[in-house]
């Protein structure tokens, strides 16, 4: 099943900061829910991981992201990705463009992405992965905009050596609450239908 994803959103921030950190693999995946970096194979390629949890049972999905285009003048990249549920039980292929550019008062991201899944994600449809999507789409902005502004200010000695242990706390609770989210997301397909019905 494929599905398609374009999204836009603006930060306050220079669009070069802006460009420095979406442009960094290794940087940004902290903005992900759910995603980890475990291997930067080159400056291109990377291995990681995307963790989701549906109650008690935890998933884990291996993949690899490559960096296919990248116009560090023009402000343009494509990803390629493509996963592996750690159990075999379903893929997920993605490709992704993006583009930052300069608008008054800050920068603006826009990005298209395709993305091709079977198995258990396959079974939910198009139209509840693209509310996933924008659920998490919601979390990544938050995280960015708190990631740009975080290296605005430096951190204390003491926090930045207690930074390792912290980290590793955060990868571990990293993982995406699947039932949560599409909770929200049945909650709000009755709130638009009722508001319809009204």
């Amino acid at each position: 099943m494929k599905t398609k994803i374009d999204k836009v959103f603006q930060v306050n921030e220079p669009v070069d900061k802006v460009w420095d950190l979406i442009s960094d693999p290794q940087k940004v995946v902290v903005c992900v829910p759910g995603a980890s970096i475990t291997e930067a194979m080159d400056d291109r390629n990377y291995k990681g991981t995307v963790s989701l949890k549906f109650g008690p049972v935890k998933a884990v999905y291996n993949g690899e992201i490559a960096i296919t285009d990248m116009d560090t003048a023009g402000k343009t990249m494509t990803l390629v990705g493509k996963g592996l549920d750690s159990k075999g039980k379903g893929s997920a292929d993605m490709e992704m463009q993006g583009t930052v550019k300069a608008v008054d008062g800050g920068a603006e991201v826009d990005y298209s992405m395709e993305v091709s899944v079977t198995g258990m994600l396959a079974q939910f449809g198009s139209r509840l992965i693209t509310d996933v999507s924008n659920s998490l789409f919601d979390q990544f902005v938050t995280n960015f905009q708190a990631q740009l502004a975080a290296t605005d200010a430096p951190a204390p000695e003491a926090a930045t050596e207690a930074a390792p242990q912290s980290n590793a706390a955060a990868k571990e609770d990293n993982s995406v609450n699947a039932f949560a989210i599409m909770w929200a997301v049945i909650k709000g397909f009755f709130a638009r239908l009722f508001g319809r019905a009204s």
